[in-house]
Formats: structure tokens, C-alpha cells, sequence
């Protein structure tokens, strides 16, 4: 007999069961040696077969009509019996059960209580979502307080609207601390073009955009829709006026995690230990949450995979920005050149200047547990030297700190969740910057994700085993964020190779570049249907379980 790990939902095998019924006098179980994972604090593991039902599990202690799931082999009813030795009556173990498993009950809706691991963009945002919704949550945080660094950060109308629905009186507060391009200037704008080298590129042709352009700038346009940025910090502080304090814990940092029927157990670095129904992991890129969730069958999609390329980056008083680009500075800018590129835009109500200078690596990223790495002040400058740069870019290279931010993505995930636990976030689907879309995605995640928990939370069987809606809820949740988070993620690889003239279809050519991201290619993700994504959502759930 095998067991099927990725097809077990919280002890409710989503396998089909053969054809084949036995009848069984009271509920037996099987030693688990080669069939199901030993959990900790239980001296045996059981599988159970009943009625199409898998895992670690109590049933009712009468006679059931059981059917038996997919086995190796054809199954022979006369060969049931050579394996009596190994299947003992539940009756004989059940106080020793009782007394080492962590629940025996199972818990029914009412008991829904999520745990929130990560305190960032996407963790608060879900948490905005589910206090306005009432549905119970506790956040969990590493940091002994909320981030107070980080650097600028955009949404996208998408992220925007978001937001709006996650929670109505957000925008009018991230009004008072974002910014778009300069007063006066085309707020419609996303970026305008030019190129690293010496010049800028102001002899370059014209592109035709929707209003009239500078002859040295190629603009990507946003339609209908003003530009705007922030400083992380900024967005954080304000996220936190919509969140109940009290149900925030700090210097949380989760070392194990272990699943039973009925509950998830989270273990931190302190000894702690916490209980909920579900387990959210918004713990960024190197997330410990990942690892439980792929980790059992798809170990190779754990880590997240360096993108051979990486940046210096730094925020500025915008006095000091316009020293080196004057008037430059009133747009946001993308300087793209040969292997290097630089991106730039305004933040803080116009007050600071926020910059990435970006460059392609032909040499694997050294350090295995970190994303960043010092280097000298002689080194980074190196990686902007040569007559193809023009001098400018170095002068503001040196108003960065010597660290190498490294890109990475997590280019391929085959699931965003496994039984009671899902991802979120970067954690979820980590991408490299260059659409600006990374941000807006997870609050895609979280505007789905705290919907279809309420749902759930406030379905009308109150009493109903919460299981098969967890089951439901996060199958939901998977189908409708993964394939458009994913794509996201590849698109926005494909725009890193042509920022560095490394694109098959674009190569060095500006106007090709311009011409290429001009046609639709944002539209995809700004102007979608959140709502229809709500309802298509709600309609995966109802029908898993009405099926």
C-alpha cells in the first residue's frame, strides 16, 4: 500500500477509491512503517482506509462500510487476511491513541483561527482583510517590532485596488505619503526610457506614445491611471492602523511546524509553541513555511533560484539626485544598457530619491543563506566602470552602501499549499523587480485568500467540520492565484533580459525594447478582474463542497 501525501487533505483522500468494498468490524488501523510519516509525540502512525478517508485520523467507533484506496497491484479481498498481524482493532489502542495525539475531535468551523507568519506587505495586508471580515487571526513576527527599513515600493492599479477593497479607507492614507512623478509633468507615465551609456541617449529616434514625448525619451504609458510610489516603511505604518495590536506577537521566529487532524502546531526559536486552523506563511523569500509545503515532493522547488543578476541600491534626499540628474530626477526612469541597467523614481511626497543599479552575473551566487552580500567599495564600483556608462551613474553608485542585493525568484512552485498550510507573498511566488509587480501580486493573494476565509468562517453550519472547507477553500485559493502569480514571475524575467540587451527578440535596439512593452504588456496585470476573481474563487469552493 502507498501512501499519497499530495493527494491528503487533512486525513480526506482526494484520490479516487477503487470499486471495491470491505467491510471491516469497528474501525482498524495499520502501522505506518513505509506508509504514512510517524508523528512526533504519537508512538505509532495510522493509516486509515475508510470510506475514501487517509491519515492520521479518529473514527467512529462502530461498524463502517470502508473502501480501499489506490493500492500497488491488483487488490485480492482473499490476500486481506495475510495482513492481520500488521492491523490491530482500534478498540484494543484507543486510550493509548487518545492520550498521544494531538486531536482526536477534529475542530468545526467555529473553531477557525489563522496564524499569520510574517509581518511584511502581505501578512498585514491579509491581516487588514480578515479583521474586517472577523475572522480570528494571530501574526507571528521574527523582528522585535514592525520593519522600519526597506527602500521605495509601488503596487500597480491592480495592488491599488486591492488594497481598496482589502480595506476602503487605506488609499486615502497612502495618498498622504505616496508620490507620482513631479508636479506638472504626465502623472500617467510608468517609466521613460533611455539608455545607460554616455549622453543618455538623447540623439536616439522618437517613440510614438499616446501624447507627444521629449525626442530623447521612450514612455511606457499607464492609462487612466496615475503613477505612484511610497516608502516601504510609510505603507507599513499605515497597514498597522487596521490591524488589532494585541494580536500581533514579536521576536516569533518559527523553527518547526507539524500538521494534525484538526490543527497546526507552530514551534519557535524561543520554545514557544502555538495552535491554529490554518497556517499563512508571508515569510518572504527564504521562507521556512516553503519548506514544509514543498519540501515532501517537491524538494528541488524549495529554494529560491538565483537569477544571475543583482543590484546596488539606496534612497537619497532628492536634493542630492538632482545634483547628478537635474531635472531628470521629475520621472521615473529606466537607463537600460548592455548587461547593466538602472531604475529610478521619486518617493517619500517627493522628498527622496530611490534607486537600483542592476547587473547581469556570469558566476553563481556564493552565499547559500543569504540574499545579500558586502563586498568593497572598490568592487562595486567596478561593476559600472568602462566608457559605455555614462559618468553619472557612478556618481550616484557611490551614494549606495557596498552590498550586492542578489535577484531571485522562485521560478517554479507546483503548489501554494499542503493541507492546512499555504503560502503567500513572496514566499509564494518571489519575483524580480522589474515589472513593479511583485508587491501588487501578493496583494492579489491576500484580498483572495481573507475572502475566502470569511466565507468559510461565516458559512451557515457553524457546527460543521471545518476540514473539508480548509480543503476546498485553499484548492481555491491555489487555482486562482498560481497560474497568474506565476506568470507574473516569468514575465517579469523575460523583462529583465531585455533591460540588459540580452533578449533574443529585442537585443540592443531601444525602439524595439519601447515598441515590445508598449503593446499590452502591463495591461494584463493592471487592469484585471479582482471581482471576477472573488467570484471564481467562491464558485471552486461551493462546487468542491457540494461535489
Amino acid at each position: 500500500m502507498q501512501s499519497y501525501p499530495g493527494e491528503i487533505i487533512d486525513a480526506q483522500c482526494q484520490i479516487p477509491a477503487s470499486g471495491k468494498r470491505i467491510h471491516c468490524k469497528k474501525v482498524i488501523d495499520v502501522q505506518a512503517k513505509g506508509i504514512w510519516k510517524e508523528q512526533e509525540n504519537m508512538s505509532i502512525g495510522l493509516r486509515l482506509v475508510r470510506c475514501g478517508h487517509v491519515g492520521v485520523h479518529a473514527s467512529n467507533l462502530h461498524e463502517i462500510a470502508c473502501r480501499l484506496s489506490r493500492m500497488d497491484g491488483t487488490f485480492q479481498t482473499a490476500k486481506f487476511s495475510r495482513l492481520g498481524k500488521n492491523w490491530i482493532l482500534w478498540s484494543a489502542h484507543f486510550a493509548h491513541i487518545r492520550e498521544h495525539s494531538p486531536n482526536m475531535s477534529g475542530d468545526t468551523i467555529r473553531d477557525l483561527h489563522v496564524a499569520i507568519v510574517g509581518a511584511g506587505i502581505g501578512g498585514l495586508a491579509l491581516a487588514m482583510g480578515l479583521e474586517k471580515k472577523g475572522v480570528p487571526y494571530t501574526i507571528y513576527e521574527a523582528a522585535p517590532e514592525f520593519s522600519v527599513v526597506g527602500a521605495g515600493i509601488g503596487f500597480g492599479p491592480n495592488g491599488d485596488l486591492a488594497l481598496d477593497m482589502l480595506q476602503e479607507g487605506f488609499r486615502a492614507e497612502y495618498e498622504k505619503v505616496c508620490v507620482g512623478n513631479k508636479p506638472g509633468e504626465p502623472q500617467d507615465i510608468y517609466y521613460e526610457g533611455m539608455l545607460l551609456q554616455p549622453g543618455l541617449g538623447t540623439q536616439i529616434s522618437s517613440l510614438s506614445c499616446t501624447t507627444s514625448v521629449d525626442s530623447h525619451s521612450h514612455c511606457l504609458y499607464r492609462s487612466g491611471t496615475d503613477v505612484e510610489q511610497a516608502h516601504r516603511h510609510a505603507v507599513l505604518e499605515i497597514m498597522t492602523k487596521y490591524i488589532s495590536v494585541e494580536k500581533v506577537r514579536f521576536s516569533k521566529t518559527l523553527v518547526g511546524i507539524q500538521q494534525y487532524a484538526g490543527k497546526v502546531i507552530l514551534k519557535f526559536a524561543d520554545g514557544d509553541t502555538a495552535e491554529a486552523s490554518i497556517l499563512v506563511g508571508a515569510d518572504g523569500i527564504k521562507s521556512m513555511v516553503r519548506k514544509h509545503v514543498l519540501g515532501p515532493l517537491y524538494p528541488s522547488q524549495v529554494e529560491p533560484v538565483y537569477a544571475d543578476s543583482y543590484c546596488y541600491r539606496g534612497v537619497i534626499p532628492i536634493s542630492e539626485a538632482r545634483e547628478i540628474f537635474g531635472d531628470l530626477t521629475d520621472v521615473a526612469k529606466m537607463f537600460v544598457g548592455d548587461k547593466r541597467c538602472c531604475i529610478t523614481y521619486m518617493i517619500s511626497k517627493g522628498e527622496e530619491f530611490n534607486f537600483l543599479l542592476c547587473a547581469l552575473d556570469d558566476k553563481p551566487w556564493e552565499l547559500k543563506n543569504s540574499v545579500s552580500q558586502k563586498i568593497s567599495h572598490e568592487a562595486m564600483m567596478a561593476d559600472f566602470e568602462g566608457p559605455e556608462v555614462d559618468e553619472r551613474f557612478r556618481r550616484l553608485l557611490r551614494k549606495a552602501r557596498p552590498v550586492k542585493w542578489g535577484f531571485f525568484h522562485h521560478r517554479y512552485t507546483s503548489t501554494y499549499y499542503r493541507d492546512r498550510v499555504v503560502l503567500l507573498g513572496d514566499s509564494a511566488h518571489a519575483s524580480l523587480p522589474f515589472q513593479a509587480a511583485g508587491a501588487g501580486q501578493g496583494l492579489e493573494d491576500s484580498l483572495i485568500l481573507s475572502n475566502l476565509l470569511a466565507r468559510i468562517y461565516h458559512a451557515p453550519e457553524q457546527g460543521a467540520a471545518l476540514a473539508p472547507y480548509i480543503s476546498a477553500g485553499l484548492a481555491a485559493y491555489d487555482a486562482i492565484r498560481r497560474p497568474r502569480a506565476q506568470k507574473q514571475l516569468e514575465r517579469a524575467y523575460e523583462m529583465s533580459h531585455m533591460l540588459h540587451f540580452q533578449h533574443p527578440e529585442t537585443g540592443k535596439t531601444v525602439d524595439k525594447i519601447a515598441s515590445k512593452l508598449q503593446k499590452q504588456w502591463f495591461d494584463w496585470i493592471w487592469f484585471h478582474d479582482l471581482n471576477g476573481d472573488i467570484d471564481a474563487a467562491f464558485h471552486k469552493l461551493d462546487e468542491a463542497l457540494n461535489a
